[in-house]
Parts: C-alpha cells; structure tokens; sequence
C-alpha cells in the first residue's frame, strides 16, 4: 500500500480496538455524498438519475459534520454526484481535518484549477480524481473528450502545490490489461501517490448495462493486469494488499457492507454505498435495523456480480488484522496471478432483485415539497 506510516497505523490501530472489544460491525471510512448533482453524466454511473428538486438538495455542513461524529470512521470518502460544486466544501473539509480524518476529496476535475487554492494541503487531506484509464479510455467512460487532458492538468496542479493526490480508476467489461498496464505506468512516471482501482458495480439505472464486469471476468481481468506489474508490485496503490489478492481471485471474500456506510441527501443508505434499498435516520438505526444476511454475493441478485472495494476492502483489511501471514506473501512478492482460482460464493440460493428507486425518489420529493410548503406558510 502507498498509505503513510502514520495513516496506516492510526486505521490498523482503529481496527485491532475493534476487534478487541468484540465489536463485529464498524465502519471504516464514511462513505459520504453530500449532493448528487454533477458537471458529468457517465455512461456507467447510476448517482445521477434524479429529478432537479433532488439534485438541488445538499447536506450542510452541519450535517456533514453529525455524519463522521455519529459513525466515528477514521476516515471519510466525499463523492457525488461532484463535490465541488457543493459551496460549503471547503468547510467541510477543514472540518474534517481538525476532527484529525483521514480525509479523501473525490472530483472530476473540471472545477479543480478553479477552486484549488480555496484548500490546503494537510498529510490527513488527499485529492482522488477520477480517471478511468487512458485518454481514450477515459473520455469514452464519462462521454465528455477533453476530460482526460484536464485531469491529467489538475493533477499535475495539485502536486505542484504541494498536495498528496492520488486516482480512482474503474474499468469495465472492455479493458485491455495492456493499456491499463501502460496507463498505470504513466501514471506513476507523473509522481502520483497511489491508485484506487475498482471494477464497475452495475447499478440498475445506469445508462450503459451492457459493460458491466461479472466475478469471473473481473478475475481474469485483474490477473491479466497485475500479471503486467510484478503482481501489482510495480505500482502504488491505495488498498489492501489482500483486497487485490481478492480482485486477483486468490481470496473468497463475503462483502463487509457496514465498514463504508453511506450518508447522502436522503440519510444513511441501506445497505450500502451501491444499493439503496432503504434509508435510515441515523448511522444507530442503519446498523441495529438493516437485514444485513438479506445482502451480499449468494444472498441477493444485485450483489451477484460485485467485488467493489467499498464492500469488500473492509473484509480484506479485517483479514490482515486477524492473520497477518496471509498479507506478508502478498506484500513481499505481489498478487498471484497464476494457478487456480479460490472457489467462488455460490448463486443458486440469491433471492431475487426488488426494485425500490422510485418509492424512494418519491419519498424524497413529498418531503422536500412538504417541507417548502411549510416555509411559505411560515
């Protein structure tokens, strides 16, 4: 991993408290989206279907602030839907610091030059920008040209000023690992802190379904890939040693949905960051009322094919707390990428997809107009 020393000793130390105290579900980074609306609209994203009276919406500081104190993460995770369109940012991040979080801003960076000197760098603070592959890669996922070279301008900003700053990078069904190789070595040869990389979770509205990653593919695909960098070891990359050893198919990981909880404009989303089956009023409600055995690869059709590291880096990390000696291997001589696979979660006991965005959006548009209506009686 390319986490700090001191970062990564703060979150194990976090982590062994845990497990000491017996305590079976902790969150692990906030997950947290304080607006959806977006200066993009990704062929894959499924954040940004909603009407305008919903994508109008914030969290406020104040509530931003309730979400870390309430759950207690030492980390949190801003996305969106794009953060720095939200005018409070700036405060919240400054917030976050001075609760001492480990604080990761997620952007498209469009808006990066304009807003970057309204922040400073801190070791606890870390840019992530999106980018998903090389300049043809990239472009084609977030359906804008251009966007490659000015992420690639942000980044290069960002540095220059001083800031740790690493990428996020998804890929779907149509990576070459020979390009995503060389793109990884590009982005190292730029002085890049890390890479968090992720296959793509198939969200149910997203505008493009059929590029979408199953288990086995992504598998063999990030076999393929680290096979390219000495197992991985030839890059920096922001996770778990164990968590690409899963990706790799070397590992059989149940998801951990409760280690990055979300908390968006409509509260804290069931079950997880990918699936929003529910909301809850309170991180307390979230984790004493969600049916947690209800989801996860082999319990629910919508988890069939997800190996996303918002439910399965919290397992990964858990595992090198309890047994070290499996992450050591990993971590001295890379991700296997030969040899047979783990075996894989079985399908043939999931119960079926239930589909519940649009009671939820409209739940959220009769509060919201409720609301207004109270006002301009007021």
């Amino acid at each position: 991993m390319t986490i700090p020393f001191r970062q990564a000793a703060r979150v194990g130390a976090y982590v062994v408290k845990q497990h000491i105290t017996g305590r079976k579900r902790y969150p692990l980074v906030l997950m947290l989206e304080p607006l959806f609306r977006c200066n993009l609209a990704c062929a894959g994203c499924g954040k940004i279907d909603y009407p305008d009276e919903i994508l109008n919406q914030r969290l406020s500081y104040e509530q931003c602030m309730e979400a870390i104190d309430e759950c207690g993460a030492p980390a949190v995770s801003i996305a969106g839907g794009e953060p720095l369109l939200h005018r409070e940012m700036p405060q919240i991040v400054k917030g976050f610091v001075e609760r001492n979080k480990l604080v990761i801003l997620c952007t498209n960076a469009l808006l990066l030059a304009k807003k970057i000197d309204d922040y400073t760098p801190n070791p606890n603070f870390t840019w992530s920008i999106h980018l998903d592959g090389d300049q043809a890669m990239h472009d084609k996922s977030v359906c804008r040209a251009g966007t490659y070279d000015v992420a690639v301008a942000a980044i290069k900003l960002a540095k220059a000023k001083g800031f740790r700053t690493q990428i996020n990078c998804t890929l779907f069904n149509d990576a070459e690992p020979a390009r995503v190789a060389a793109f990884f070595d590009e982005m190292m040869a730029m002085g890049l802190d890390g890479i968090t990389v992720s296959p793509g979770y198939a969200y149910e509205r997203a505008p493009d379904q059929q590029h979408f990653l199953d288990r086995e593919r992504t598998r063999r695909l990030f076999r393929d890939i680290l096979s390219r960098g000495n197992g991985g070891k030839k890059w920096k990359f922001t996770q778990s040693e164990l968590f690409l050893d899963f990706l790799a198919g070397n590992q059989t990981y149940e998801c951990s949905p409760w280690s990055m909880p979300l908390r968006c404009v409509f509260g804290w989303q069931k079950p997880c960051y990918l699936l929003g089956e529910g909301y809850a009023k309170t991180f307390k409600e979230l984790m004493e009322d969600t049916e947690w055995e209800k989801y996860g690869v082999g319990n629910y059709e919508k988890c069939a094919n997800c190996m996303v590291h918002c439910g399965f880096e919290g397992t990964a990390v858990a595992d090198s707390v309890k047994r070290p000696w499996k992450m050591l291997p990993v971590a001295m001589r890379g991700v296997k990428t030969e040899g047979p696979l783990a075996p894989d979660i079985p399908l043939h006991n999931q119960r079926p997809a239930e589909f519940g965005f649009s009671r939820h959006v409209q739940q959220k548009l009769t509060e919201i107009r409720t609301s207004k209506a109270a006002a301009q009686k007021g």
